[in-house]
């Protein structure tokens, strides 16, 4: 079957629109093993590398490109997950970076603060965000012999190229943690329907070519105890981030998905279109602890440095001077703010209302709707940056 690249007429997918039945007819086919030669087994159709055995090819420039060649097309056209066992053989630096992060677990939990899961509801978890920096200020000798993994090193470069950016998440779900709900991640599965239907056709193809979703088993972690769920080749539906939240489109996830058990040290990656979800842990003494990659191309940023905030405060007494049709309001709101939630410090700034933060542009927004002073706005967008701020 060959994908189908042509827009939808409008240029835009509307999630009225999406087909359940081509959904299942693209997530009903199976791995050709010819197409993941260096793959030890696909089982559940989940290729698989054996990283002890292909470690003197991550070592050689030239075996290293055809592993991250194959990787790439499973990433993009084929079950758009792999497993690489045993990538981190230094067990010791898992178990210390697994002490630091418990550390910081309770020192957070002490001083009152409660990580919140995108997809899923309240319960038995702990969510350490931007688990890459605290370990790398806490513990740099751990830092530093944790991440000198080549094998994840080429994982990312696979599917970013070089100079990618790494940010990391420790996800910790005790016996009688919930599951999520299926979705898509990050950039446009952070945004709330109406949002990602304002984004053409073509954005929704762009959006996970920007991203590679992975992560590292911090323990043995049984189907038992709830590791993530998976519904191979669900990212070749193009129209997926209109379709995830679909009662329909979930029901068939969750009658079709597969989990495979993970041990210590094996990592795991896939495309951030494929539909998955964290399982639940039904184990009566696995605490299932998982470093979540989310790793972002180099290309994701803007040409200058600019200071929007300097703007907002400039324009704002002549926004509020002038009686612009919404129109025209919005377009110079769009060139004088930032419109977007991200990067950002999810500790202190998390999604309000939704899956992402409020926006610079949404209190630009409402002050010169509201008429605001300019002592108010300057106020709101100073504590914005603190926010922010790791």
């Amino acid at each position: 079957m060959t994908l189908d690249m042509t827009p939808p007429q409008s240029g835009f997918y509307d999630e009225a629109d999406c087909n359940l039945s081509e959904f299942a007819a693209l997530t009903g086919r199976s791995v050709d093993m010819a197409d993941v030669p260096h793959s030890t087994a696909a089982p559940k159709n989940v290729p698989v590398y054996d990283m002890t055995a292909l470690a003197g090819q991550i070592a050689d420039p030239q075996d290293r490109k055809v592993l991250m060649s194959e990787w790439a097309g499973i990433l993009q056209r084929g079950a758009g997950v792999f497993v690489l066992k045993q990538t981190c053989t230094d067990h010791a630096a898992i178990d210390a970076a697994t002490a630091v992060y418990l550390d910081i677990i309770a020192k957070e939990r002490a001083g009152g603060g409660g990580a919140a899961d995108h997809f899923a509801a309240a319960g038995s978890n702990d969510r350490i965000w931007n688990s890459l920096q605290k370990l790398a200020l806490t513990a740099p000798d751990v830092f530093t012999r944790y991440f000198a993994n080549p094998a994840i090193d080429a994982a990312c470069e696979a599917w970013l190229g070089p100079n990618y950016q790494m940010t990391a998440q420790i996800n910790l779900v005790h016996p009688g943690g919930q599951a999520q709900q299926a979705h898509r991640d990050y950039h446009l599965g952070f945004q709330t329907a109406d949002i990602s239907a304002t984004y053409p056709a073509h954005v929704h193809d762009l959006s996970p070519l920007m991203t590679l979703q992975g992560g590292i088993a911090h323990c043995d972690m049984s189907v038992e105890s709830g590791p993530t769920k998976l519904l191979p080749f669900s990212q070749l539906y193009r129209a997926g981030y209109a379709a995830w939240r679909r009662d329909d489109f979930r029901a068939y996830f969750e009658a079709h998905c597969v989990q495979l058990p993970l041990e210590k040290g094996d990592a795991i990656f896939f495309n951030p279109a494929l539909f998955h979800a964290a399982g639940a842990n039904s184990s009566a003494d696995i605490h299932r602890m998982v470093n979540l990659l989310q790793v972002s191309s180099a290309f994701g940023r803007a040409m200058e440095v600019v200071d929007r905030g300097a703007m907002c405060r400039s324009v704002f007494p002549v926004l509020c001077a002038t009686d612009l049709p919404q129109a025209e309001r919005d377009a110079v709101l769009n060139a004088t703010a930032e419109g977007y939630s991200f990067p950002t410090n999810l500790d202190r700034d998390p999604p309000v209302g939704g899956l992402a933060p409020r926006t610079q542009k949404a209190i630009l927004r409402d002050a010169v709707t509201e008429g605001w002073t300019p002592q108010k706005l300057d106020d709101a967008l100073t504590a914005l940056v603190a926010r922010q701020m790791p």
